[in-house]
């Protein structure tokens, strides 16, 4: 083919496109110009033919559109782009079609663009950034943009087309857009933003800051997704969540008037769901938000738990704890969508402050003996329910639950000894929610505290038949209840009070029946927290006519009322298979009284008067003298002063209805040498009087150094146990590891000290549990040797069993001490205090010379007997 033909071919396309462009191609045969390209192409003339098409479309958009665009830089600038642009797309697709063969052959063949992006790039290039046009363009687009921010009516489909060409022209990347229009777009975004968040913080409170944010929030992703590209949305709104939230959060949350601190303290629960939802869009948004809420509820917290002089009541105390939890956990659900940082937070929080007042443990359990206790008012069983479970959120916050779990049994026996239980299904309920947090180890012994009850009713009622059958004419009607001196927590002493003779024949009478049915146990008298019905008659007004208190012969007419039991003092039974304690009361029936003389005037008063143990030793004095001094009265009872003086206060000093005593002189502190008499006046409306016990919410100073120092001594023993089992398992570690496995395993009933950990491994590693190692002095080996105990045997008797000598025992899973004695039985039975299974007849083996190693075949767990020095040579053979 000859370069003329070519030529000729040629100026038939050219003048076609240059037709097209002119929008004159109606009279254009498509078809006969697709061949004429597919010849120049097929005779290896597509070079001639590209290059061609780039000329006259350069000088197209250079002599006809870039001047048309340029008259029109101060009016209708992007309709006249926008115009230009439609145009040169429509002509370059009907270039594309006729040039299709040279797209497929020829610009395949060279590896380069093809029609349509060709047209694009020299638009691009000669147009859209041709010098002024290109600013013009950025500069036009921003100000449309600026103007809307600041309400304006703007021509938003002349800003989408802009766009749009601008992301065409980049052919298959964002380059185009971004360059042009992205990246000042965003940089102008991010200084306005900057102006205009110190403006607003200058003017607004918090609140309305917040919600301006997130309005100018929801402005920028709405505009963004009508008209600019959809992934400028996330660019945008993280432009604005840097100026308006990430730069400012602390000055927002700590907003004085306005602030978050100010929000909580007003129930601004709306308000904080706002700055909740702004915050948690930027990193550490929400840390600054928790550490602001932090510091408020610590000082809060801490106003709470604070001591004031003369202490808190308890009641008070936990109950505005349990408001405060109550408030944040409202704001929790319903402001802060039950955030983890927050919740963990706020449980955090409440731990740090409960744990800083030392009496919390105490305070608890008070609380809950309060709600556990009849006659609490205007609460139903599944109000005090849901106070418990708001309770047991609390106790969870505890360090030294061990410290809670003695104040717990001390008013759990209260309750179960005095009948003051609102229900025994509510009980239960608390015990079971304690076994679920703590394991059946923490709840072993209330559970036996409610088996003494049941038994004790079982014992009393085979007592009674005996009675019965046996005609007895004992003069008090009694109940005594028999408790575990295991289970109770009480003082090892043995009552020296002189009992009324009426009484005492009647618990000795129970004594012979129970130890005659139990043989080998021991049942030791304890009367502080016994009770009594006293039948009193009162004469008249006049001084000379004396009151009489008195116990008095039964009457089968008139059957007494049971009185509720004293606190169990466990008694030395090393022998026993059950060790066991006593505790009796006694009542008087109603009949008539003996001891002082009266007449019979029409002025005589009857009452039964409700005392405890210690109130009916000292009322029935009265029978014989009619004035006695508070010294006198001591010497006779030998009642403990503390018991004696709370005694006197209430039947002297408690209430004016319930003075039956009177004093002299009138104070209110009793000295040695006052004196008391009868209250000839007593009146009451009441047939059957209570005398209520003068007690103080909570123990006294003395009392709390006391138990403080018991849960000392046992956190001695348990951390022991804690370093012998993770030896046991270890068999060698280092001491920094040592402490810090000890902490781990203790921490659910207390944070153990390092340094009394230090001092029993010091202790531990004198009595040969435990030794450095030679070549490093921090380390720790376990004792090695091994040896089988044959005879005698171990039996596990009552820790209270004084005249046991044999040792101690220590249960690893419970961590409770134990004592041992050394028995001739061929076999070895040991219980375990965790699945109260007994072990039968296993072999002991002993991992070091002092201890020895009790496997329980029921549960699998691990008893350590700690030997007494004098024990560990005995018949022990080695293996």
């Amino acid at each position: 083919m000859d370069e003329r033909y070519v030529e000729n071919i040629w100026q038939l396309l050219k003048n076609a496109i240059q037709e097209i462009q002119k929008k004159n191609n109606s009279g254009l045969s498509f078809e006969e110009l697709y061949r004429n390209a597919y010849t120049m192409v097929l005779h290896k003339h597509g070079e001639k033919l590209y290059s061609g098409l780039r000329e006259v479309v350069t000088h197209h958009l250079d002599t006809k559109v870039r001047a048309d665009v340029l008259a029109s830089l101060n009016n209708n600038f992007l309709q006249i782009l926008n115009h230009a642009w439609n145009d040169h797309q429509t002509s370059m697709v009907m270039i594309r079609d006729i040039l299709m063969y040279m797209d497929r052959v020829y610009v395949h063949q060279n590896n380069v663009d093809n029609v349509y992006n060709l047209g694009l790039i020299i638009f691009r290039d000669q147009i859209v950034r041709y010098g002024c046009i290109r600013d013009h363009l950025r500069e036009t687009l921003l100000g449309l943009v600026m103007k809307e921010r600041r309400g304006e009516v703007v021509d938003k489909l002349s800003i989408k087309n802009a766009c749009q060409m601008l992301l065409v022209l980049g052919i298959d990347s964002r380059t185009v857009y971004e360059e042009d229009f992205e990246r000042p777009f965003l940089a102008q975004s991010a200084e306005f933003y900057k102006m205009e968040s110190q403006k607003f913080l200058a003017e607004n409170s918090a609140s309305v800051y917040i919600k301006r944010v997130e309005l100018r929030i929801q402005e920028e992703a709405d505009r963004a997704k009508h008209y600019l590209d959809e992934n400028t949305e996330k660019r945008i709104v993280e432009v604005v969540e840097e100026e308006l939230i990430k730069k400012h959060m602390k000055t927002i949350v700590e907003m004085e008037n306005s602030g978050v601190v100010h929000m909580l303290r007003n129930n601004r629960v709306e308000d904080l769901a706002c700055m909740y939802s702004v915050l948690a869009r930027v990193q550490d948004g929400l840390t600054t938000l928790a550490l602001c809420m932090s510091q408020h509820l610590r000082e809060q917290g801490k106003a709470l738990v604070q001591e004031e002089e003369g202490g808190k009541n308890a009641i008070a105390f936990v109950q505005s704890l349990l408001d405060l939890k109550d408030r944040y956990n409202h704001f929790l659900h319903h402001s802060f969508n039950n955030d983890k940082l927050i919740k963990q937070m706020i449980a955090t929080d409440f731990e740090h402050f409960l744990n800083l007042n030392s009496k919390s443990p105490e305070y608890l359990s008070l609380f809950i003996d309060d709600k556990l206790k009849k006659g609490v008012k205007g609460m139903s069983e599944g109000e005090i329910e849901v106070v418990l479970d708001k309770t047991m959120v609390l106790f969870r916050f505890l360090q030294e639950k061990d410290v809670f779990e003695r104040y717990y049994k001390q008013h759990l026996a209260k309750r179960l000894l005095l009948q003051k239980s609102v229900s025994e299904d509510s009980e239960k309920t608390m015990i079971s929610k304690l076994k679920t947090e703590c394991g059946c180890q923490f709840t072993t012994k209330l559970e036996g505290m409610f088996k003494d009850v049941s038994v004790s009713s079982t014992i009393n009622n085979e007592f009674k038949q005996r009675q019965a059958a046996g005609g007895s004419n004992n003069t008090v009607d009694i109940y005594v209840r028999v408790l575990t001196s295991g289970y109770w927590p009480t003082t090892l002493t043995t009552s020296k009070t002189n009992i009324p003779l009426a009484p005492h024949t009647a618990f000795q009478t129970f004594r012979r029946f129970y130890l005659n049915k139990h043989s080998g146990r021991q049942l030791t008298l304890q009367p502080q927290l016994g009770s009594a019905d006293l039948n009193a008659i009162f004469f008249g007004a006049r001084r000379e006519e004396a009151v009489s208190t008195a116990t008095t012969a039964a009457n089968p007419a008139s059957p007494a009322c049971s009185d509720v039991p004293a606190a169990p003092v466990p008694a030395a039974a090393a022998a026993s298979e059950d060790a066991a304690t006593a505790v009796s009361t006694s009542s008087a029936p109603p009949p008539a009284p003996v001891g002082l003389s009266g007449s019979g005037s029409s002025g005589v008063r009857k009452h039964i008067i409700q005392v405890s143990t210690y109130q009916m030793v000292i009322v029935m004095l009265f029978n014989t003298r009619e004035k006695w001094t508070y010294e006198e009265i001591q010497s006779e009872t030998d009642i403990p002063e503390r018991d004696l003086l709370r005694a006197m206060q209430s039947l002297a000093l408690g209430k004016p209805n319930q003075r039956v005593l009177i004093k002299t002189p009138k104070t209110k502190e009793i000295e040695p040498h006052h004196f008391f008499t009868v209250n000839d006046a007593f009146t009451s409306k009441l047939y059957r009087v209570k005398i209520q016990a003068v007690a103080a919410k909570g123990e006294s100073e003395p009392e709390r150094k006391e138990t403080r120092t018991k849960v000392d001594e046992d956190r001695k023993h348990e951390i022991e146990a804690a370093i012998v089992r993770i030896m046991k398992a270890r068999r060698r570690i280092t001491h920094n590891n040592l402490v810090a496995e000890v902490t781990d395993l203790l921490k659910s009933r207390f944070v153990p000290v390092p340094l009394l950990i230090k001092k029993r491994i010091e202790s531990l590693i004198e009595r040969e549990y435990l030794a450095r190692t030679p070549e490093d002095r921090k380390v720790y080996s376990a004792c090695s040797g091994g040896a089988v105990l044959t005879v005698p045997a171990v039996e596990v008797l009552c820790c209270a069993c004084s005249a046991c000598s044999g040792g101690a025992v220590l249960c690893l899973q419970c961590l409770q001490w134990r004592c041992c004695a050394v028995l001739a039985v061929p076999a070895v039975e040991v219980l375990c205090c965790a699945c109260s299974a007994c072990s039968g007849g296993a072999v002991l083996t002993v991992p070091a010379v002092p201890a020895v190693e009790v496997l329980c075949s029921q549960c699998l767990r691990y008893l350590i007997l700690l030997f007494a020095p004098e024990m560990r040579g005995l018949h022990v053979e080695q293996h």
